[in-house]
């Protein structure tokens, strides 16, 4: 069994820098993720006046002195994320509750995504927003200060959505109460709990709901060690249940917030060989544990409803595991995928069309039709890193002869994607 170990979690890796930038006094930081995404956030920070040293792929500790609650610097020039919707969209919570004005941008990817869906309960918070292109889109201009209380029913089930509000709260001195159709990932709410914050998730009648009740004057520095990203870990993990890691794989330290391993329940339902060690299920940081996956004879799965937004990340993978299983794989709920970093609904139905696969593309998701002949041809990142990970892994599965343009966007999220995944496949 080869054993391996991937880059730090994206989501909290961008969290952690947030947070540790408006912690009074110095964080340390572990395993953060260097990837092009969270590069990205760093610099926006360090633009706003925090002083963040460059963190590389060794997962080093990094030091960072917070400048508090609302001591952010207006910024010189225009603040861009280039592809960072999580951190575009955090820190416009962020900059809602501070006392300056900034112009917040991204490269054309991230200036296709819809904006309204923060900026318009941001609004009725109390920060001013002028949109500066297109409708709901970026580049915007806003306008920050003491904010007031919200409380918000989100048509979604969106982390960004929520964290950005209870960001602005935090920063702004505004209580917030958030509730949304099914519970979304909880990343923020448990550095929240970290830095001393207390915040209230829990079920009321039909809908998930989250409060911050007493937003602090001031927030405690972290000390974290960022473990692997699932999402990451499970591109391996299908690379092992498909046959392409002779032996099975194991990946250490991999991130099992329970708000993010969907994936898992739906493998179980497929007939994968897979596994983890224990881990403490109820620890209120990050809990981790090793995953291991082996060779197994897949069936297709119907997945939808409260399970979409557990695994809203892992749907690429998802379609790479369904296009070789038996039957036929069901996808339904996920409309949420039209609006990452591609239209990952169409994206997907169109490449494995062009590489023999028979899938549907339906209104909020998929129908794929699972089968074990060869599959060849050529397809498209469209810019997104996932996209383009999931069919480096269907492409080196032996006997498939893929090609895909803009593979190199891997590094969005995963920097050295492709060396491992020819040294597994050597």
């Amino acid at each position: 069994m080869r054993r391996i170990r991937v880059p730090g979690d994206k989501s909290v890796t961008q969290r952690a820098l947030v947070f540790a930038s408006l912690a009074s006094g110095e964080s340390r930081l572990r395993g953060l993720l260097p990837g092009e995404d969270p590069q990205a956030t760093a610099a926006v920070l360090r633009a706003l006046g925090v002083d963040i040293p460059p963190f590389g792929g060794d997962g080093a500790e990094v030091r960072i002195q917070g400048v508090g609650l609302r001591g952010l610097q207006a910024p010189q020039g225009v603040l861009d994320f280039e592809n960072s919707g999580t951190g575009a969209r955090l820190m416009l919570g962020v900059l809602a509750g501070q006392p300056i004005t900034a112009t917040v941008t991204g490269d054309a990817s991230l200036q296709s995504r819809p904006m309204r869906r923060v900026t318009t309960p941001l609004s009725k918070m109390g920060a001013v927003f002028r949109e500066m292109g297109e409708p709901d889109r970026l580049p915007l201009e806003l306008t920050g200060g003491a904010l007031t209380s919200l409380d918000y029913d989100s048509p979604v089930a969106s982390a960004q959505i929520k964290s950005a509000l209870l960001l602005a709260g935090l920063v702004g001195g505004a209580s917030v109460r958030l509730s949304e159709p099914y519970r979304s990932r909880d990343h923020t709410e448990r550095m929240l709990g970290m830095c001393g914050v207390p915040v209230v998730s829990h079920q009321a009648d039909d809908v998930w709901r989250v409060e911050l009740r007493d937003p602090p004057e001031q927030i405690a520095p972290l000390d974290l060690e960022v473990p692997g990203d699932f999402s990451s870990a499970t591109f391996f993990l299908a690379l092992a249940i498909l046959g392409g890691v002779e032996g099975g794989v194991e990946i250490s330290h991999v991130g099992m917030n329970p708000t993010r391993r969907g994936l898992l329940q739906v493998l179980g339902r497929m007939g994968a060989n897979v596994g983890a060690d224990p881990f403490k299920e109820h620890d209120a940081r990050e809990p981790s544990s090793s995953l291991r996956g082996l060779p197994s004879k897949l069936v297709g799965a119907n997945v939808g409803g409260e399970e979409v937004p557990a695994m809203i990340d892992e749907f690429p993978v998802l379609a790479v595991l369904a296009s070789r299983a038996e039957g036929v794989t069901r996808i339904t709920g996920a409309g949420e995928l039209r609006l990452k970093e591609s239209d990952r609904i169409r994206v997907l139905a169109d490449n494995l069309r062009s590489v023999g696969v028979q899938a549907e593309e339906l209104s909020d998701g998929l129908e794929i039709e699972g089968s074990d002949h060869p599959l060849a041809g050529r397809v498209s990142s469209h810019h997104d890193h996932r996209i383009a990970m999931a069919f480096g892994v269907l492409g080196a599965l032996p006997g498939n002869r893929i090609e895909i343009d803009g593979a190199d966007v891997a590094d969005v999220s995963f920097p050295g994607f492709g060396v491992l995944l020819e040294d597994l496949t050597a």
